[in-house]
C-alpha cells in the first residue's frame, strides 16, 4: 500500500457537488492499494498514520501524534499513486490492485483508523472526487508498506 500523508489545517472531499467528508486539523491520507497487498499492510499503515509524531508540541517540535492534537483523518482512495511513469508518455497502472481487493483494504484501513478513536472521514471509492486542503507546514510524507523511502 502506498500513502501520501499530508498534515492539514482542514481538508474536504466532494463527489457530484456534495461534500462527503471533512476534517479540521489532522491528516489527509491519499491511499493506493497495490497488487499483493494484504491485511498486514493495512495494519502497518494504519498504525503508522495514527501514531506518527509529526504534529507540533508546545516547543514547536514535531512530537505529537494526530490524536494528541485532537485531529482527524480524511482518507481518499487514489489508485494513481501506483502509476508507473517510467516508460513512454502514458502511466501504467498494472501495479494497482483489482478494484474488489482495493476497496476491501481501503475500507479496512478506514475502520482501523476509526477504532483508534480518531474522527474519520472518507471519500467514495472509484468516484470522481474533488479534494480541497490547506496543507499545514507544509508537512507531507510518502509511506509504502512494501518499500522504505
Amino acid at each position: 500500500m502506498r500513502v501520501v500523508l499530508q498534515r492539514v489545517s482542514r481538508a474536504s472531499v466532494e463527489v457530484d457537488g456534495a461534500c462527503v467528508g471533512r476534517i479540521g486539523v489532522g491528516w489527509l491520507v491519499l491511499l493506493g492499494v497495490a497488487q499483493g497487498d494484504t491485511d498486514a499492510d493495512v495494519v502497518w499503515l494504519a498504525d503508522k498514520v495514527v501514531n506518527l509524531r509529526a504534529f507540533e508540541d508546545d516547543q514547536g517540535k514535531m512530537n505529537r501524534a494526530v490524536g494528541e492534537v485532537g485531529g482527524g483523518v480524511l482518507v481518499v482512495s487514489q489508485f494513481t499513486l501506483l502509476g508507473d511513469c517510467r516508460g513512454g508518455r502514458r502511466p501504467s497502472f498494472t501495479a494497482a490492485a483489482p478494484p474488489e481487493l482495493a476497496n476491501r483494504l481501503y475500507l479496512d484501513f478506514i475502520e482501523l483508523i476509526r477504532k483508534a478513536g480518531l474522527e474519520t472521514a472518507a471519500g467514495v471509492f472509484r468516484a470522481d472526487m474533488k479534494v480541497e486542503l490547506l496543507n499545514d507546514g507544509p508537512v507531507t510524507f510518502m509511506l509504502d508498506s512494501n518499500k522504505a523511502f
